[in-house]
C-alpha cells in the first residue's frame, strides 16, 4: 500500500512539475498533427530531414525510414542566446515492429557556422538528449552504466527541462508513461554555448550508433505527437514558418502574365486548388483558380490582357479545412511590376550553380535586392544531388520527385523574396535532373547514369517533366510545345519585357552525346587529355547542339523586333570550351565535350544565326565567370557572351592559357592575364576580355571559401537609348549599399555596343538609309541571290549604313514591324569606294 502511495505521490509531483514549467512563459509551440489530414508535408512550422522520410499518419508525425539522423526541426521558434529556462516534451512510440534498434529524442541548440536558423536545418549541430531502444536515457552520448528501463509498447512521454545553474545549465531528460508515471530521469550539466539555436526531434541520432547499451544500428522507426516547447529561453518567430504557399515565380510578355505557385506535398483530403487575386483599387479581385499538379506540386496561372502599364499587387491564396472542420487560409503576396518600357536601362541579374553551402544565401540575396534588377535569370543547377543531404532517389517516380522537391525548395526559400516582385527566368541543367552531365539527344532514354554520355535522360520522363514544371511552367508559352522523345516537354521560346527581347534556348535537350560517336580514347568520353589529339576529328557530320527546331526558332526570333530595342539569348552555358583546368586538383583538360564548344560545326551554326539579331549571350554552368567575344571564321566576327559565377561554387574551374605558353594576339587594353585572342581546346576562335579564376588558396570560413572559389552573381545593364550593354560581375563578399572598385572580378564592368554583337568585318556598305517620319525603325537586310536574311536590327536614330559581307544585290526593308508600316527597297548594290549614296525613306 505504501509503495502505491509513493508512486501516486511521485506521479502527482511529476505532473505538477510538468505543467508548472510549461506555464513559465507565454511563448509556446504545440504541434497540431492531430488535426491534420494524412500527408507527407508536416506543416508550416516544421522542416523534416529528409521530407520524403516523414508523414502525418493518423494524427501523428511518423518517420518512414529507419536510417540515422532523420529529424524534424521546429521552425516556429528557437532557443535564444539569453539566460533562461525552457522545457520540451513529446509523446513518442514505436512505428515499427519493435525489433529495430536505435534512439529517439531531441537535439537542442542546433547551430551551423552561419548561425541562421535555415542554415542550421542542414549543417547545424546541437546537444542530444533522448532514449535508446535499449531503454537508457542519455544526454550527449549514452553511458553503459545508465539504468535500463522497459519502454511501454503504447508509447511514452519524453521530456527535457533546462534551467540555469551558475554559468552553466542543468539539463534533465525524463521518461514517463502516458499516465504521467515516472519511468526514468537523468540530469547532466551543459555549457551555455550549447543551448541556443534550433530544436529538433530525432529518429536515430547519428552519433548514437555504437557503444554499450546504445543501438548497434539505426533500424528503429518512431512516431511523435503532442510536441511542446515553452519557456522564457524559447522565442517564437511568426516570420519563420514555411508554407503552405512556399514561393512563386512569374513572367510578363506581350500582355500575358504567367505565374506558378510552388506548393508542398499536401494530402488527398487537403484542398487541391490555389487562387490568384489582384488588387483593384482598394478591393481584391479573384482572377483565377489553378489545380495543384499531383507530381510537381505546382499551380500555374495564365492571365491574358494583363494591364502591364502599372504595378499590380497580387496574392496567392490557399484555403483548406483540417480534420476538425477549421478553415485555414494562407496567403503569399507580391507585385507584378509594370512592363518597364519607359526605362532607359533594363538590368538583368544572372545566377548559376547553387550548392547549399551558403544556404539560405542571405548575403547574396540581400545584395541583389539592393541592386534591384528588373529581371532575374537562373541559368541552371539550382540544385545539386548532394543538396540537403540524405542522397537521392531515382525510382519510383513519386518518391524521387519528393526527394527533388525538398532540394529545390531550399533554392526557392533562399530567393523567394527576390523573385516575388520580379520577372524571373529559370532553366534546368544537368544536376537539376540528377545527372552529372547531360547530353539530352532529343529526349531519348539512356539506361542508367553510367551510360548518360551516350546521350539521353537517365531519370524517368515523368520526373524530368515534373522538374521542368517546377522551374519553367511560369515562362511565356513555348515557341513549339511539341514534346521530344519519351514525351519530355520543351520550354524554349521568347519573352519581351522592358523592350528587351529574350530568347530562352535549351542547349542540353537536343545535344548529341559523345560516347560511341567520337571518343576513341580511354577514360571519360567527354574529357580529352591528349595534347597531340587532332580535335577536328571530334567535329563529325550529324552531331547536334541546338537542333533544327531551335535554330528555326532563333532564325525567326532574330528577325522579329516587335516591341524590342535589344536582344539577348539566355542558355545554360556558353558556346566555347573556356575552362581548361578542372576540380580541386586543377586537372588539365585539352577539351571538355560537356562544354558547348563541341560539337564545333553546330556551335558555329548557332552563332551565325544568333548574330543576325545582334544578340548578346547570357549563360552560366561553367563555375568560371568570363566575358568572351565569339568568332566563327575570324576573331570577333560574332557576339559577346557573359558566363556568370556560381552562386556557391563547388567544383572549381580555371582558364590559364598564359601558363601553358599558348599564343595570344591582341590582348585587350586592360592587359589582364589570360585575356586576348585565343583558340580554345576545340580550336574555336575566342577573344577573352575578362576571367574570374578562383584563388590558388582558399580560406576556411564558409563564405570566404566560396568567395575564393569565384562565387557571386552577374548583372547586365541594357541601355536602350545608347544601345549598349554593361556587364557587371560581383564577388560574393561585398556590400551593395557601399560597393567598392574591387568588389567586382578583374575586367568588369565592361560596356560594349549592341552592334559589336555582329562584329564580322564588312566587305562593303549599301547606301546610307535616311528615314524621315519615323524614329528608331527596324532594318532588315536580305541577300537577293541566296534569299537569306543577312541580319535585322532596330537602329538607333534615323540614319543607318548597312554593312554587307558578299558582293551581291540586296533588299532592305525598313519600318515598324508592330504596325506593319514597312517600306521595301530592292536591287541595292554596295556603294563603290570613294562614293557616297543616300537612300531616303519617307513615312
Amino acid at each position: 500500500m505504501q509503495k502505491h502511495r509513493l508512486l501516486i505521490s511521485l506521479a502527482l509531483t511529476f505532473t505538477v512539475l510538468l505543467f508548472s514549467v510549461i506555464s513559465v512563459h507565454a511563448d509556446e509551440s504545440v504541434s497540431d498533427w492531430s488535426k491534420q489530414h494524412d500527408r507527407i508535408w508536416l506543416g508550416q512550422n516544421y522542416w523534416a530531414n529528409p521530407m520524403e522520410n516523414w508523414v502525418i499518419k493518423g494524427g501523428r508525425s511518423e518517420c518512414t525510414h529507419a536510417g540515422a539522423g532523420r529529424n524534424v526541426h521546429l521552425l516556429a521558434g528557437r532557443l535564444a542566446e539569453k539566460r533562461g529556462s525552457f522545457s520540451t516534451s513529446v509523446v513518442v512510440g514505436r512505428a515499427d515492429d519493435g525489433k529495430g534498434r536505435g534512439s529517439v529524442g531531441f537535439e537542442l541548440g542546433i547551430r551551423s557556422e552561419l548561425g541562421d536558423y535555415r542554415s542550421s536545418l542542414l549543417r547545424g549541430r546541437g546537444l542530444a538528449a533522448g532514449m535508446t531502444t535499449a531503454g537508457q536515457l542519455f544526454i550527449g552520448r549514452p553511458n553503459p552504466n545508465t539504468k535500463k528501463i522497459e519502454l511501454p509498447k503504447e508509447g511514452f512521454h519524453l521530456r527535457v527541462d533546462v534551467h540555469p545553474d551558475g554559468e552553466k545549465y542543468e539539463v534533465t531528460v525524463s521518461a514517463y508513461t502516458n499516465g504521467a508515471i515516472p519511468l526514468a530521469t537523468l540530469t547532466q550539466s551543459a555549457a551555455a554555448a550549447q543551448l541556443h539555436g534550433n530544436i529538433a526531434l530525432i529518429n536515430n541520432f547519428p552519433g548514437v550508433k555504437k557503444g554499450p547499451g546504445a543501438a548497434a544500428n539505426s533500424s528503429a522507426r518512431f512516431w511523435f505527437s503532442d510536441w511542446r516547447v515553452k519557456g522564457d529561453k524559447f522565442v517564437l518567430n511568426d516570420e519563420q514558418p514555411w508554407g503552405p504557399i512556399l514561393y512563386a515565380m512569374h513572367s510578363l510578355s506581350r500582355g500575358v502574365m504567367k505565374m506558378t505557385a510552388q506548393m508542398p506535398p499536401v494530402g488527398k483530403k487537403d484542398s487541391n486548388e490555389v487562387q490568384l487575386e489582384i488588387q483593384v483599387g482598394k478591393e481584391w479581385k479573384n482572377i483565377g483558380t489553378a489545380s495543384i499538379d499531383p507530381l510537381s506540386r505546382t499551380a500555374t496561372f495564365r492571365a491574358e490582357k494583363w494591364d502591364d502599364t502599372k504595378d499590380t499587387p497580387y496574392r496567392l491564396v490557399y484555403v483548406t479545412t483540417d480534420k476538425t472542420g477549421k478553415i485555414h487560409r494562407d496567403e503569399f503576396s507580391g507585385t507584378v511590376r509594370k512592363d518597364p518600357v519607359d526605362k532607359n536601362e533594363i538590368s538583368v541579374a544572372g545566377f548559376t550553380g547553387n550548392q547549399d553551402t551558403a544556404f539560405p544565401n542571405e548575403l547574396l540575396a540581400k545584395n541583389v535586392e539592393i541592386q534591384n534588377p528588373d529581371v532575374l535569370f537562373f541559368s541552371g543547377d539550382q540544385i545539386y544531388e548532394g543538396v540537403g543531404g540524405y542522397g537521392i532517389i531515382r525510382l519510383p517516380v513519386e518518391p524521387a520527385v519528393v526527394n527533388y522537391l525538398r532540394k529545390i525548395y531550399l533554392w526557392g526559400w533562399a530567393f523567394r523574396d527576390v523573385m516575388r516582385d520580379r520577372v524571373t527566368l529559370v532553366m534546368p541543367d544537368d544536376h537539376d535532373v540528377y545527372q552529372g552531365n547531360i547530353w539530352g539527344q532529343g529526349g531519348r532514354f539512356v539506361n542508367g547514369i553510367k551510360e548518360h554520355s551516350q546521350g539521353g535522360y537517365a531519370m524517368h520522363p515523368e520526373f524530368v517533366n515534373a522538374v521542368e514544371r517546377t522551374i519553367t511552367s511560369h515562362h511565356p508559352d513555348a515557341y513549339d510545345p511539341t514534346p521530344v522523345e519519351q514525351g519530355i516537354s520543351v520550354y524554349y521560346g521568347d519573352m519581351v519585357y522592358g523592350r528587351i527581347s529574350f530568347a530562352v534556348v535549351e542547349d542540353r535537350k537536343f545535344k548529341s552525346g559523345p560516347e560511341g560517336k567520337v571518343n576513341d580514347w580511354k577514360g571519360r568520353p567527354d574529357h580529352l587529355r591528349d595534347k597531340n589529339y587532332d580535335v577536328k576529328k571530334l567535329d563529325k557530320p550529324g552531331l547536334v547542339l541546338l537542333g533544327d527546331r531551335q535554330l528555326t526558332f532563333l532564325e525567326k526570333w532574330t528577325n522579329d523586333w516587335r516591341g524590342a530595342d535589344m536582344k539577348v539569348v539566355c542558355s545554360q552555358t556558353i558556346f566555347c570550351n573556356l575552362a581548361n583546368y578542372h576540380g580541386g586538383n586543377q586537372m588539365y583538360l585539352v577539351a571538355d565535350l560537356d562544354s558547348n564548344g563541341w560539337p564545333q560545326t553546330p556551335r558555329n551554326r548557332a552563332l551565325e544565326v544568333i548574330r543576325k539579331g545582334f544578340a548578346f549571350h547570357y549563360a552560366g554552368d561553367q563555375h568560371l565567370p568570363s566575358i568572351v567575344h565569339y568568332g566563327v571564321d575570324d576573331w570577333n566576327d560574332s557576339g559577346f557572351a557573359f558566363c556568370v559565377p556560381s552562386i556557391a561554387a563547388g567544383y572549381p574551374r580555371s582558364w590559364r592559357p598564359d601558363a601553358e605558353g599558348q599564343p595570344v594576339q591582341n590582348r585587350p587594353k586592360a592587359g589582364l592575364p589570360n585575356t586576348g585572342e585565343y583558340k580554345d581546346g576545340l580550336k574555336n576562335i575566342v577573344t577573352v576580355h575578362a576571367i574570374g579564376n578562383p584563388a590558388k588558396m582558399n580560406r576556411k570560413p564558409v563564405l570566404e571559401l566560396l568567395h575564393d572559389k569565384s562565387s557571386g552573381h552577374g548583372i547586365v545593364r541594357f541601355n536602350k537609348k545608347k544601345q549598349t550593354l554593361t556587364m557587371e560581375c560581383w564577388k560574393l563578399l561585398f556590400d551593395a549599399k557601399k560597393p567598392k572598385a574591387d568588389d567586382q572580378f578583374p575586367g568588369w564592368p565592361k560596356t560594349v555596343s549592341m552592334q559589336e554583337n555582329y562584329g564580322r568585318k564588312a566587305v562593303g556598305y549599301l547606301p546610307t538609309i535616311q528615314v524621315n517620319g519615323m524614329k528608331n525603325p527596324v532594318v532588315e537586310v536580305k541577300d537577293e541571290k541566296t534569299g537569306e536574311i543577312v541580319y535585322t536590327l532596330r537602329i538607333n536614330g534615323m540614319s543607318f549604313s548597312p554593312k554587307i559581307f558578299e558582293d551581291s544585290t540586296y533588299t532592305v526593308t525598313v519600318g515598324n514591324q508592330e504596325t506593319g508600316t514597312l517600306e521595301k527597297r530592292s536591287g541595292l548594290r554596295p556603294v563603290k569606294k570613294g562614293e557616297t549614296a543616300v537612300l531616303e525613306i519617307q513615312f
